[in-house]
């Protein structure tokens, strides 16, 4: 695909999604559905991971068909409760007291307590796993339905709607040393709107519907998760033997458009790929260097490219979750290669042997970014916007292991990565590895280790989109994009809050079936 995007852009990608729709047409003529635990009221999903999925060795969002938060975020993007009823904080948000549902029970009949928040936290603050700051908070059980989380300092909030709890009377006298591999993970018991059935080892999942779930029992009877370790799944789709695509590759997603019997939904998340700028680069530490690099990318039409939904929204710095959500965000730089230009020339790049490639006092304005292998039609594009306005750019394409390697030792010219909140102050902060030095930014970074006042938080994050917006010590190149394949007649779904078919299951109904 290199060549293609290379040669052609969308006209060319397009004509290769054409011409691959077509020989799938061919599979979804002469292929027919599996029968194997297939019926009217199930729902089959093909799904990356193996039969630990709903367990935390991979923390996928598949964990919600039978583990409950505390709250998740409604159709409209609002926070509700779940295992939670109703929630309050003092007013520095330290302290918080949760009071809980009375009426939720374990698969196997024990009813769900705080004792189980607590044991969940404190297991996770544990050192052998330490997902939790350790002292970061104290969690206090003042009776089976109520309890105060008490920070120290900033950690997982109460309020996260990723983080779900288990049960302590199952996993209490298990060692923590071999989280990981408890045999839990891979015959569980929830809480959740679905119940363990059985799994056939790296093939597939089967779960049904909880009769005892306090909403009340699933419209959709069975839920099987059919397994997959790679980019195969429209065959799978087409030909029946799947009903839905989590998480499908971009090429998938691009093969589907207009067909009438599929409808792609999509999700946006706060964290991004950047491209980090390695700031200490004789190149790179010019801050014009770095924003004419930002202005010269066209991030919409590369959207375009990747398949992304319009509404999508670009960014130029971090955001607070809450904001992102929200979508209190700022208008982006434009794409606008004639004031990229402009900035190169009054930073003394210029193109004076007319070979195309800027150069000052001798030194052609050449680098290297380096780009995980997923990401490669992104870093080709980006080489060839660079080019229109003299920049040589050389391209180094690794496994995304590597990727993080060199995010972690800095390692880099210029680096294609994620980056989310967690990650800032590596990045940025008084001793970032991208080699980016400013004293307000590592101040404001360091604050937001302190604050737990989320309208403080969204100040402090205002600010450093500002000096972002002028210093570019990253350039915020590919949103957080998920998509999912799903069937017409699975109805019940929306973008982007109720998009993940496995995440709002228990929401959903067959309505049209073929």
């Amino acid at each position: 695909m290199t060549g293609a995007w290379r040669r052609g852009g969308t006209g060319v990608l397009l004509a290769v999604a054409a011409a691959w729709s077509c020989t799938l047409a061919v599979v979804s003529c002469t292929a027919r559905r599996e029968a194997t635990a297939r019926d009217a009221s199930s729902v089959t999903v093909l799904y990356p991971g193996d039969e630990r999925i709903l367990g935390p060795y991979w923390e996928m969002p598949a964990k919600f068909l039978m583990f409950l938060p505390l709250v998740r975020h409604d159709q409209h993007g609002e926070l509700e409760g779940v295992l939670a009823r109703r929630w309050e904080h003092s007013p520095d948000y330290r302290i918080w007291t949760i009071h809980l549902r009375g009426d939720v029970r374990w698969h196997d009949g024990v009813a769900f307590t705080a004792h189980d928040v607590k044991f969940t936290w404190d297991l996770f603050s544990r050192p052998e796993i330490l997902w939790n700051p350790p002292g970061a908070a104290t969690v206090t059980v003042l009776d089976d339905t109520t309890l105060t989380i008490t920070y120290q300092r900033r950690a997982d909030s109460p309020l996260n709607p990723e983080r779900v709890y288990y049960p302590r009377h199952l996993l209490q006298r298990l060692d923590p040393a071999k989280f990981s591999s408890w045999a839990f993970w891979t015959q569980p018991v929830g809480n959740g709107p679905y119940r363990y059935l059985r799994h056939v080892e790296k093939t597939l999942l089967e779960l049904e519907a909880n009769p005892n779930y306090f909403r009340g029992k699933p419209a959709i009877e069975r839920v099987i998760l059919k397994f997959t370790a790679g980019e195969h799944g429209l065959p799978e789709l087409l030909s029946g033997n799947v009903d839905v695509l989590g998480w499908p590759g971009r090429m998938e997603v691009l093969n589907l458009a207009g067909d009438p019997r599929y409808v792609v939904y999509y999700q946006v998340y706060p964290a991004t790929r950047a491209i980090l700028w390695k700031a200490s680069h004789p190149i790179l530490q010019d801050a014009r260097v770095r924003r004419a690099m930002t202005l010269a990318i066209n991030r919409r039409e590369l959207y375009a490219l990747l398949g992304f939904p319009a509404e999508v929204p670009i960014v130029d710095g971090p955001y607070s979750d809450r904001q992102f959500l929200r979508r209190e965000l700022l208008a982006p730089l434009p794409h606008d290669p004639g004031e990229a230009r402009r900035l190169l020339e009054e930073a003394g790049w210029r193109d004076a042997d007319g070979d195309g490639v800027r150069e000052r006092e001798g030194r052609p304005l050449r680098f290297t970014l380096s780009v995980p292998a997923e990401e490669q039609q992104a870093g080709v594009y980006v080489q060839e916007q660079l080019a229109r306005v003299g920049v040589r750019l050389d391209l180094t394409t690794v496994d995304l292991n590597v990727i993080r390697q060199r995010q972690r030792s800095g390692d880099f010219e210029a680096l294609l990565g994620g980056v989310n909140s967690n990650w800032q102050a590596r990045f940025f902060g008084r001793d970032g590895v991208t080699g980016y030095r400013n004293a307000r930014v590592a101040e404001l970074l360091e604050q937001l280790d302190e604050v737990f006042d989320p309208d403080r938080s969204d100040a402090i994050y205002r600010e450093l989109l500002d000096i972002f917006r002028v210093d570019q010590p990253a350039t915020f190149l590919i949103p957080n994009v998920e998509q999912f394949v799903a069937p017409r007649w699975l109805r019940g779904l929306s973008s982007p809050h109720r998009a993940d078919p496995l995440v709002s299951m228990e929401f959903l109904w067959i309505e049209g079936r073929p």
